[in-house]
This record gives C-alpha cells, sequence and structure tokens, in this order.
C-alpha cells in the first residue's frame, strides 16, 4: 500500500524542521535534509499506527473488516 504526504522542510539555524500538514503533530528533525526526511516519515508512520490502534479499540468483533485501496 502506498501513500502521498506533504512534506514541508525550513532551516531552523543549522538543523532542517518538517513537518506534514495533512498529519497534525507529524514533525521532523535533522542536521540534513535527509536525516529531517527520515525523521518526519517515521513520525507520520507512528502517529497512523497510533490513531489506527485507538479507532479500533471499539469496533466490535462481528463486524466486517475491509482494507480499501484509493486510487487517484
Amino acid at each position: 500500500m502506498s501513500n502521498e504526504f506533504t512534506a514541508i522542510f525550513e532551516r531552523d539555524g543549522d538543523d532542517f524542521i518538517g513537518y506534514c500538514p495533512e498529519i497534525p503533530g507529524a514533525n521532523g528533525l535533522g542536521k540534513t535534509l535527509d536525516e529531517c526526511r527520515d525523521s518526519l516519515r517515521e513520525a507520520i508512520k507512528l502517529i497512523l499506527e497510533d490513531r489506527r490502534e485507538d479507532a479500533l479499540r471499539g469496533v466490535p468483533t462481528d463486524a466486517i473488516r475491509e482494507v480499501l485501496e484509493l486510487q487517484r
């Protein structure tokens, strides 16, 4: 499965900071742009995993669960 998100990177002194407007709270930091990009990727991944787990906690055991793929 593939997802696309917007990444915004800015300089902060000697470091780079990054954030994803679609995922509030997803921020990255690094000495290089590559480090910042990797940090932001990991933040997005962790936030989405946490949100999925939280959302599925109350789903009844007899509910139908499917994975939907979205195409452009």
